[in-house]
């Protein structure tokens, strides 16, 4: 689950989730442990090229990841929309250790640049890479409710 929601994507999530576009994706970017900001600095970016251009850097090495099977569901009964996808593999993992990834709405996967990609959330991971496959296990990686 998401340890914090870009404050750009508030509101927004569930549709981003819908993909409702005909080459939108989302995307998963490795965030290096060295030099990662603290979550009250990154939920001010409004974009990928902003949060890379600070102090914190994209693990290169290992790779971005476009995000399957993703699927938004209503829960009445708990009042809210659970966002879901498949589990994400890198093959043999290597470069440097990870402290986070951010899963970034891309509104058009054919053009553009990081400076169109959305910072949706942050998910603190911890890992450093050693030639192994590394599977990061997701699930429902954002619930949205409204604050009653």
């Amino acid at each position: 689950m998401a340890n914090i929601v870009f404050n750009i994507a508030l509101g927004k999530i569930a549709y981003y989730a819908g993909l409702p576009l005909t080459n939108d994706a989302l995307i998963m970017v490795p965030i290096e442990t060295s030099g990662i900001v603290a979550d009250s600095v990154m939920r001010d970016y409004d974009d990928l090229a902003t949060l890379l251009a600070g102090a914190s850097n994209e693990q290169t090495t290992m790779g971005r990841k476009t995000l399957s099977s993703v699927t938004a569901t209503v829960d009445d009964t708990n009042d809210r929309v659970n966002i879901d996808c498949a589990d994400v593999t890198w093959t043999a993992a290597s470069g440097n250790a990870i402290s986070a990834v951010v899963i970034c709405y891309d509104p058009d996967t054919t053009t553009g640049t990081d400076s169109d990609l959305i910072p949706l959330t942050k998910h603190d991971v911890s890992m450093t890479p050693d030639g192994s496959d590394f599977t990061l296990t997701v699930s429902d990686f954002v619930r949205a409710s409204s604050a009653a």
